[in-house]
């Protein structure tokens, strides 16, 4: 039997549940002489802004115990530019395309890329990426259950095009954040971003990273991802597309078994670039070997001991 690994996310269907994450991936076109980038089941572009950003000071990486801390920023080349220059590419590959949106200042500013975005037919999707914890915010939209409800029911009266609302693990309740996007209109949710970590040179006394604080992200914070897919599948109705530490496919089941019923790979992506393929692989592979017709008997399939 072969497993059918074919899901539908909101209003999209996708040939395989295995997506790279924002801002890990670039706009794709970076990693084509890796990996067949038509093989994944969809592609969510790093995140864009109405305006061109050019991000935040250097340095913006350093690497801690299983992880990594970024401050990139939102380095972007601003709306009108990513539809001339990067979505072309993007539109030719004849997978998924998630365009991952954000404001700096101004949550009406995710109004002005919904619009540009809504008739352009090759973007499956949007990402109301309300969580970067790396703009220096006193609070994040997705920190609070009413500005999450507030945004998501704003955008969605501007668009039919699928929502996906990425969500901070920097919060006290996941799952709360999580059913105001739902009840919102949002289509799926996205969960986590990064947390909010810090590292010092301890011989220069002085930050690793230039704007101070970072995301951390990669192994380390997989057992809170995992927690909070497992809280939120509890909570909601709507897909989940669960990230934080996946870099192979041991990781990637967890996810699954937790409650997502889609991943997207992220910092495995700067180690190995071929690893969403690999897992796509080994999910065939797993799915073979437990005799599963489908994604259904895998997602939120947890046991009691």
């Amino acid at each position: 039997m072969k497993p059918d690994l074919s899901v539908r996310i909101g209003k999209f269907d996708l040939k395989n549940p295995v997506m790279v994450a924002s801002g890990t991936f670039g706009y794709a076109e970076e990693f084509a002489p890796f990996i067949d980038l038509k093989k994944l089941g969809a592609i969510v572009t790093k995140t864009i802004t109405v305006s061109p950003r050019l991000g935040n000071l250097p340095p913006r990486t350093c690497e801690t115990p299983a992880g990594m801390l970024n401050s990139i920023g939102l380095e972007n080349p601003g709306i009108d530019k990513f539809i001339r220059e990067k979505l072309p590419f993007l539109k030719k590959l004849g997978i998924p395309v998630i365009v991952s949106i954000a404001s700096i200042d101004d949550p009406g500013e995710f109004t002005v890329l919904a619009s540009h975005l809504d008739k352009i037919k090759e973007v499956s999707a949007l990402e109301l990426n309300i969580s970067c914890p790396n703009l220096h915010k006193d609070k994040l939209i997705s920190q609070d259950a009413k500005d999450t409800f507030e945004l998501v029911s704003l955008v969605r009266k501007l668009t039919q095009k699928c929502l996906i609302t990425k969500l901070s693990p920097n919060v006290t309740s996941i799952s709360e954040i999580a059913l105001a996007a739902e009840r919102a209109g949002s289509d799926a949710v996205a969960l986590i971003n990064t947390l909010g970590g810090m590292s010092i040179d301890i011989d220069k006394r002085t930050p690793k990273i230039g704007s101070w604080s970072a995301g951390l992200s990669g192994p380390a914070i997989r057992p809170v991802a995992v927690k909070m897919i497992w809280e939120a599948h509890n909570k909601i109705k709507i897909p989940i597309i669960g990230m934080g530490g996946i870099m192979d496919i041991q990781s990637a089941l967890e996810f699954f078994i937790a409650g997502a019923s889609a991943i997207s790979v992220g910092t495995a992506n700067f180690i190995n670039p071929r690893a969403s393929i690999e897992i796509i692989s080994g999910l065939k592979a797993y799915m073979a070997d437990n005799n599963m017709r489908d994604l259904s008997g895998l997602i939120g399939s947890l046991r009691a001991c």
